[in-house]
């Protein structure tokens, strides 16, 4: 129940944060706001993650962004949805990229196909 009201609240100040900068007008800049949601995803990831989670979050970051942002992406859409139980570990963290990969190879992306042409510079053809 804690990990309700806790996300209630941070849902609550993302709100004002958005109300806030649309009376703004913008005039902080793309900068800002893009500093304002890394924080606020951040810290809703924070929240819902063990140390240890968020900690291999960061190693992902630091190697592939653009996977550490879609598995943030994931963990905030399943904790709006109230689909999360508790904070999400580590094991949780490694099944949801499990998941992920798993459905990335279903779907065909991810491997790489060599294809090698044959008759152009073909050595076996010199054999006869």
């Amino acid at each position: 129940m804690a990990d309700n009201d806790e996300l209630a609240k941070i849902r609550a100040a993302r709100m004002a944060e958005l109300q806030g900068g649309a009376q703004q007008g913008g005039q902080g800049g793309g900068n800002d706001q893009a500093a304002q949601e890394a924080d606020s995803r951040k810290q809703i990831i924070t929240q819902i993650c063990t140390p240890e989670a968020a900690d291999r979050l960061g190693r992902i970051a630091m190697v592939k962004a653009d996977r550490a942002r879609d598995l943030e992406s994931r963990l905030i859409m399943l904790a709006r949805s109230n689909q999360l139980r508790g904070r999400v570990t580590d094991d949780d963290l490694l099944k949801l990229m499990d998941m992920v990969d798993k459905g990335q190879k279903e779907s065909g992306q991810g491997d790489i196909v060599f294809q090698r042409r044959r008759g152009v510079l073909d050595d076996d053809e010199d054999d006869w």
